[in-house]
């Protein structure tokens, strides 16, 4: 296959640098395309970082470090509070955090660039019908808990979303749509999130289309230069933000910018910090909050050495139990200072099934894995953090995570825990709610955030001789 010509120096260079690298057969259909597919082609070469692919590549074919030739240790923890004198602790730390809010400080940023296809759908997972009772969507449930907090402070907390190449277009009409679930549409800021090619076994670039290269978003961890490339982190700075909170968007128990949280990282002039709670066995596949060397790092489930993974405690606890729930606080600055450091936060490596083009320009779906993904993790910023804060939490108030159509983590078990929470909440306010024998409410009930935001806030607006009565939705309605 000749080497391509184009008339334009510039683009010419473009050329000339992927097939330098090893890259030419991304022109093989080159003659065919008209201009505009030439045009896409040659776009997407120009950001491609060739030298630092090509060492992603050579990295998967050595052998890496691995973690167990570093000291791991348990990491500090703040734990759930239990003693008159931890309580005292974290009433001053909600309280610090509470100054934060009212002084407008806080930012809300939630990661919405997945699709709910595992969930049936073909749609933005934050699209997704969520509350048991009034069925809620996901966004609109978030966004609530927003305005009450915000209402609550007497403050403004503006919204940062950041979608991927796939959803951005349907997240935000889904916003306009929906008149932004009556958040100011000026405090409501929508960024795409970074790709990244992928590689075959071999280190090519794979075609999905004759004249485009596959691509898939770069992991969470690229959040932090999307923020700084997107300007949402400039917007931050002119509204004088100091502290982001970051969440998942499929986590629908998730404690709204957490007075207590923010309290502590405050307290602790951390630069990032990190919710945590308890495995619920060795076995669960989630990566764990540590000390590595000097530094707080998160290992994953598969990284963490035997030796470490089924270590106990003298009581019988997991001694490495801190499971990371992908919810943290991250300072403005912290975050602006790893956009200028040399060394970005690294890739990790994926063996996936990537869709190609045959010889024939047909597109085919393998069914084994066949390439490489590269994907950045944003708990990689803890390591690099002068300071940290990691607090633990109460899985079961805090953590409803939602990855698979039926079965675990799916949107029933959310919706239950949900209802599980709203119970406790209406126990604690003296109601009595219908059990079946396994504990189980009986019907569906629902508290929309803008009615109450915890267990205190329904106590003093419901009456001594509340009665529940299924279904039970409690909003502003």
């Amino acid at each position: 296959m000749r080497e391509p010509k184009h008339p334009d120096p510039e683009k010419q260079k473009i050329i000339e640098e992927a097939v330098r690298s090893g890259q030419g057969h991304v022109f093989r259909w080159w003659h065919e395309m008209g201009e505009q597919g030439k045009e896409r082609l040659l776009k997407q070469l120009q950001a491609i970082a060739f030298r630092e692919l090509g060492e992603l590549y050579n990295q998967w074919k050595g052998a890496a470090t691995p973690v167990s030739e570093q000291k791991i240790e348990p990491a500090e923890i703040i734990s759930i509070p239990k003693t008159q004198e931890e309580i005292s602790k974290a009433q001053r730390a909600v309280h610090r955090g509470e100054e934060a809010i009212r002084a407008g400080k806080i930012a809300a940023f939630v990661v919405a660039g997945g699709q709910a296809t595992r969930l049936g759908i073909e749609a933005p997972k934050g699209t997704l019908k969520i509350t048991p009772v009034r069925e809620k969507t996901i966004f609109e449930h978030h966004s609530e808990k927003i305005l009450a907090l915000s209402a609550r402070h007497k403050t403004r907390i503006p919204l940062y979303v950041m979608t991927s190449e796939t959803n951005d277009g349907a997240t935000r009409e889904f916003f306009e749509l929906n008149r932004y679930f009556g958040l100011d549409p000026s405090d409501v800021f929508v960024f795409k999130q970074e790709m990244m090619p992928a590689l075959d076994f071999k280190g090519k670039l794979v075609l999905d289309a004759k004249d485009h290269i596959f691509t898939s978003p770069n992991g969470h961890g690229g959040s932090i230069t999307s923020l700084k490339r997107a300007g949402a982190l400039a917007d931050m700075q002119a509204r004088g933000i100091e502290y982001i909170f970051y969440f998942q968007v499929d986590n629908v128990l998730i404690k709204m910018a957490d007075p207590l949280f923010l309290g502590h990282h405050i307290e602790r002039g951390a630069e990032m910090s990190a919710k945590v709670a308890p495995k619920r066995d060795p076995e669960e596949k989630v990566g764990v909050v540590c000390r590595v060397g000097n530094a707080t790092t998160v290992i994953e489930y598969s990284d963490l050495p035997d030796d470490y993974k089924y270590a106990r405690n003298p009581d019988g606890s997991l001694t490495f139990s801190a499971g990371n729930l992908a919810i943290h606080v991250l300072s403005v600055d912290f975050v602006e200072r790893l956009n200028t450091e040399k060394h970005s936060l690294p890739f990790h490596i994926a063996e996936k099934i990537i869709p190609f083009l045959d010889d024939n320009g047909s597109l085919v779906k393998p069914k084994k894995k066949n390439g490489l993904k590269f994907e950045k993790f944003v708990f990689d910023a803890l390591s690099r953090a002068r300071a940290t804060s990691i607090l633990e939490v109460d899985r079961d108030e805090e953590f409803a995570p939602i990855k698979n159509e039926t079965g675990e983590d799916s949107p029933d078990t959310a919706r239950d825990l949900m209802m599980r929470l709203s119970a406790k909440w209406l126990e604690k306010a003296g109601a009595r709610v219908p059990r079946d024998s396994n504990g189980r409410v009986k019907g569906m009930l629902e508290i929309s955030p803008l009615f109450a935001l915890d267990a205190a806030m329904l106590k003093a607006k419901l009456p001594a001789d509340f009665e529940v009565r299924f279904p039970l939705y409690l909003g502003p309605e």
